[in-house]
C-alpha cells in the first residue's frame, strides 16, 4: 500500500501549529488589503489583529482562490517523492477553488500515472473545514487507507455542522449579501444575523436576532438541537472568531454548561483572511458534530 499525504486549503483556518501537530499540508489562498496581494499565509506576514484593524479602518479586501498551477506545483513533490495524495477543498458553495484542484489532478494523473490523486469537495469552511481534517487526520494516523479515508470523509463532511452569527452588517453590505438600507436598519437596531451552512456548502441566512449575548444563546439552542446526542453530545467542538475573542469566550462558557460530556477542550481559532475578508470582524461561529446530515 503506497504512502499517502492528506493536504487542505488555508481556508480550513487551523493555526500553523494545528496543520502541523496533525500533519495536514496545506497550499495558500491569497487576499488583498487596498490592494497589496499577500499569501493567505495563517496570520505570519500580516496578523489577524492588524488584518482585521486595517478592515476596521476602512481597507479595501479582496480574495482569490488557488489556481490550476499552483495545486501543480504543490502536489507534484509528494507524487516524485512516490506518495499518493488525498486534498480536501474548501466548499465549492463558497469557492470555485475545487473545480483548479481537479483541473490539476487531471493534469498530473496523466503525468504520473501509478499515483492516486483523490480531490474532494468538503463542502465546510472555516475551522468547521479544520475539524473535519483534524478528525481525518486522526483516522489516517490509525492505519486507513486512502480508499478508506476518502470514503470516511465523503460520508461524514455534510455532518460538520456550522452555526454562527455576525454583529456588524457593513462588511456583508460591502460584499452584496445585504442592502445599504436593511444593513443600516440592522445595525442601528443591533441586529445579528444568524446564518448556517447548509448541505450544498453554501451560506444561509436563518433568522436575527437583537444583541451579541442573545445571538450566542440561540447558537447554543440550535447545537442542543442538532449535535449528535443532543445535551449529551460526547464529540469535538471548535469555535472560530474575527477580532471579537471575549464573544466567543462567552459562547464557549454557554457550551459548556449546557453540554458537560464535550471531547476535549473547546479551541477557539481565528477566522483567517480569506473568510474574513467576507465577514469582518464581529464574526462568531460555532462547529460541532450534527446527528443528522445538514439540510
Amino acid at each position: 500500500m503506497a504512502d499517502y499525504i492528506i493536504s487542505a486549503c488555508s481556508t480550513a483556518d487551523l493555526t500553523k501549529e494545528q496543520f502541523e501537530k496533525y500533519d495536514i499540508k496545506y497550499i495558500y489562498f491569497h487576499y488583498s488589503l487596498d490592494g497589496v496581494m499577500y499569501p493567505d499565509d495563517l496570520g505570519q506576514t500580516i496578523s489577524f489583529d492588524e488584518f482585521y484593524k486595517k478592515m476596521e479602518e476602512g481597507a479595501d479586501t479582496a480574495t482569490s482562490q488557488i489556481n490550476p498551477d499552483e495545486f501543480i506545483e504543490f502536489f507534484t513533490p509528494y507524487l516524485e517523492e512516490g506518495k499518493d495524495v488525498i486534498h480536501c477543498t474548501l466548499s465549492s458553495g463558497i469557492s470555485g477553488v475545487h473545480n483548479s484542484a481537479l483541473i490539476a489532478r487531471d493534469e498530473l494523473q496523466e503525468r504520473y500515472p501509478d499515483r492516486k490523486i483523490i480531490v474532494i469537495d468538503s463542502l465546510c469552511a472555516a475551522t468547521g473545514y479544520g475539524m473535519l481534517m483534524v478528525e481525518a487526520a486522526k483516522k489516517k494516523a490509525a492505519g486507513a487507507s486512502i480508499d478508506e479515508l476518502a470514503e470516511w470523509i465523503e460520508e461524514h463532511k455534510n455532518k460538520v455542522a456550522h452555526w454562527l452569527y455576525v454583529s456588524d452588517l457593513k462588511y456583508l453590505v460591502k460584499g452584496g449579501r445585504v442592502s445599504k438600507t436593511s444593513g443600516f436598519i440592522g445595525n442601528m437596531l443591533n441586529i445579528c444575523p444568524i446564518i448556517c451552512v447548509d448541505k450544498e456548502g453554501k451560506l444561509a441566512p436563518q433568522e436575527k436576532i437583537r444583541g451579541k449575548k442573545k445571538a450566542a444563546k440561540r447558537l447554543v439552542e440550535k447545537m442542543v438541537e442538532l449535535a449528535d446526542g443532543g445535551v449529551d453530545y460526547s464529540g469535538s467542538c471548535w469555535l472560530s472568531m474575527s477580532a471579537s475573542m471575549e464573544d466567543a469566550e462567552y459562547l464557549k462558557k454557554l457550551i459548556k454548561e449546557t453540554f458537560p460530556k464535550i471531547s476535549g477542550e473547546i479551541i477557539i481559532n481565528s477566522i483567517g483572511t480569506v473568510i474574513g475578508s467576507h465577514t469582518g470582524p464581529g464574526t462568531v461561529v460555532t462547529f460541532f458534530w450534527g446527528k443528522e446530515d445538514r439540510a
